[in-house]
């Protein structure tokens, strides 16, 4: 096949995927309300607390607030991650899915296209995010809104890699919505969302290696050093990691043949 059979797939993955975000204005203030109302609670809460919110390369304290704005800011892309696989389970139960699947485009090729167009999606409402955590003084250098973009890139790759490979193992569409908070909160929470890892090792030490080792921790982390216009490459190394086993895994479950193999050895 040629070029330009690929180029017009990616293309009308991409356009179904925004038109869909279009019609559906509540996705996108579902998912920007969650960290907004997470954030007034927290910016209430919580004042500049000593040896908690640095952020490098700046050894000043920081408000709470703006310490947890990049989890914030993952929790925005792993919930759109999730919503862009939820409406995978949606088209593999009205059969469009499986139209698709059966193409002579290469599944890899389908399902990474699907993924760069969540990624699209999620970015949008990250812009969005900032935009609005501007009222809590969240506002970080100009060139961070820049260097922010790759790692919203990557990072959103390995979170919507991650809901689809759920989604490839899931069959029914309630079913899904039940995992989604099942998978949303406890990654967020066992992360370093809301505290530095040396400071979750302070306080209990296998509670620090479920962080260290909790995907979400990596968006997290290389989300607030590109902020700051920084790079830490053992973040982005992870990152690379999970993206390429959960985008496999993914590929994997969305094999049309090991579904009907599944089904005749059923019967």
């Amino acid at each position: 096949m040629g070029l330009i059979i690929y180029i017009r797939c990616f293309n009308g993955i991409v356009l179904r995927e925004a038109l869909r975000f279009i019609h559906q204005r509540e996705r996108f203030f579902s998912a920007l309300v969650r960290p907004l109302v997470w954030l007034g609670i927290f910016s209430a809460g919580f004042r500049s607390v000593p040896g908690v919110a640095i952020i490098p390369p700046y050894e000043t304290y920081i408000t709470y607030e703006v310490y947890i704005a990049p989890g914030l800011v993952a929790m925005i892309q792993l919930f759109n991650g999730m919503q862009s696989s939820l409406s995978m389970v949606y088209d593999r139960e009205m059969g469009s899915m499986k139209t698709m699947l059966v193409s002579p485009i290469p599944r890899w090729f389908l399902i990474v296209s699907k993924l760069l167009a969540g990624v699209f999606v999620s970015i949008l409402q990250v812009y969005a995010f900032l935009l609005i955590a501007s009222f809590w003084d969240i506002i970080p250098p100009i060139s961070g809104y820049f260097t922010i973009l790759p790692a919203l890139i990557f990072s959103g790759l390995m979170l919507g890699a991650l809901g689809m490979f759920l989604s490839s193992a899931i069959k029914q569409l309630e079913n899904f919505a039940g995992v989604m908070n099942f998978v949303i909160f406890p990654m967020f929470f066992a992360s370093s969302a809301l505290y530095p890892l040396w400071k979750i090792e302070e306080t209990s030490e296998w509670l620090y290696y479920v962080c260290f080792y909790n995907p979400f921790t990596y968006a997290v982390e290389i989300i607030r050093f590109a902020l700051y216009s920084q790079f830490n490459l053992e973040y982005f190394l992870g990152i690379c990691a999970f993206s390429f086993l959960f985008l496999t895994l993914a590929i994997i479950g969305y094999d049309p043949s090991r579904g009907s193999m599944q089904k005749k050895g059923g019967k």
